[in-house]
């Protein structure tokens, strides 16, 4: 198969592929320096790595202990069924693509049970297993901070599905007791090879599929009426890392919204729903409506269903006069009204009102105050999320950020 889609996940045989000889043979079964290589550069790149292995588990997990080579393996199948199997629970689990799935084993048959049930996976003999770091397929564009460490964000995953699987609890209360915080902010230029990532290796929740280059990106960083922001992750198991990119054209009258992007790891928290919802928050405090570009594609369902039920509709709008046609784009649209903070985290994010919207003089009963007393007499003047009361804020003085409390 010739596709030059980048591969999410390798799947590695053991048996002459992974380490060499057969371990029930009682070989010595060791890892070449070669092989090991590929192995940390895969995980360097952010490539996930697992084993789908005809083995019996306990011996075969124990080896890969032995030989420092089980922590690079996320949800290893090892045991008699088909292989094919394996693979597509390894890619069920991971919500990824069998297109961004390949699978590597010495023995033909092997390759050929999976190649003809998952047509779409990528197929490699043992003997390419030195050469694959020099195929497109596995060589991402950039490689991020977020892709050396993506590994361990899978596996705190899997170890918030463990603890999900114990909690007794609504969804709601669980994902109260995740203690999660989300951070919006303005992309900087550090930040740029973060966000094309992004653009790159979401599909599910992105809106137009479209990637933006890092040059494209940086252009529109330099623009006075474009916002690109990055939004981040994190709960009492770690950092999910960069999880949402938004692209935004702003007017006085009209917020365009060419581009949000979430990863589908967090698709179960909401994140999507939490970032349009600040984003529509933002335009209705602007006085704006919100346009936002879609685009449908065969893996990006969710997303339009994110926006349907965000109240975003194709019905006619005097709004949408002078937003360029684009072939393939859907331009839906919202009167954005104020929307109340998400109830299952906490978001700190940038506040983009305050930089786009000349805001007229205050009448005098409005101006700041003169002393900590009075303010605590007139906090009702303070601008604060509608859904939260006022002495759970936390503002912050500076220019770029506004802390939406806790709920």
């Amino acid at each position: 198969m010739s596709d030059t889609t980048l591969v999410k996940c390798l799947v590695w045989d053991l048996d002459n592929t992974l380490w060499q000889g057969t371990l029930l043979e009682g070989d010595s079964t060791p890892v070449s320096d070669e092989v090991r290589a590929v192995v940390d550069q895969l995980d360097a790149r952010g490539i996930l790595q697992s084993v789908a292995s005809k083995n019996d588990p306990e011996p075969a997990t124990a080896r890969l202990v032995e030989l420092g080579m089980a922590d690079y393996l996320v949800l290893p199948q090892i045991g008699w069924g088909p292989k094919s199997e394996a693979v597509r629970r390894i890619a069920d689990r991971l919500g990824f693509a069998h297109n961004t799935i390949a699978f590597i084993d010495d023995q033909p048959a092997e390759r050929a049970e999976v190649a003809f049930h998952l047509p779409d996976v990528r197929c490699y003999s043992s003997d390419q297993a030195v050469a694959l770091l020099d195929l497109p397929e596995f060589t991402p564009r950039t490689v991020t901070v977020d892709s050396r460490r993506r590994r361990h964000m899978y596996q705190a995953g899997l170890q918030r599905e463990t603890a999900q699987s114990a909690f007794q609890g609504t969804s709601e209360e669980f994902l109260r007791s995740l203690e999660l915080r989300m951070t919006i902010q303005r992309a900087e230029e550090a930040e740029l090879a973060r966000v094309e990532e992004l653009t790159l290796r979401t599909s599910q929740m992105n809106a137009t599929g479209v990637h933006y280059s890092r040059a494209a990106l940086r252009e529109l960083i330099g623009s006075s009426d474009h916002e690109v922001l990055v939004a981040t992750l994190t709960d009492r198991f770690g950092p999910h890392g960069a999880i949402g990119v938004v692209m935004l054209e702003v007017r006085p009258d009209r917020w365009h919204l060419k581009l949000l992007a979430t990863s589908c790891r967090v698709v179960s928290f909401g994140a999507g729903t939490a970032i349009l919802g600040w984003v529509i928050d933002q335009a209705a405090r602007a006085g704006a409506h919100l346009v936002a570009d879609f685009r449908p594609t065969d893996r990006n369902r969710l997303m339009e269903v994110t926006y349907r039920f965000a109240g975003l509709t194709d019905d006619p709008c005097a709004c949408l006069a002078g937003c360029p046609t684009t072939d393939g784009i859907q331009r839906l649209h919202v009167v954005a009204a104020r929307r109340p903070a998400p109830a299952a985290l906490r978001l700190d994010a940038v506040d983009l009102v305050a930089d786009h919207v000349v805001q007229p003089p205050a009448p005098r009963s409005e101006r700041p105050l003169a002393n900590q007393r009075d303010a605590v007499g007139h906090a009702e003047h303070r601008d604060v999320h509608p859904a939260v009361a006022v002495e759970e804020s936390v503002e912050f003085p500076h220019r770029h950020g506004v802390r939406v409390p806790r709920v």
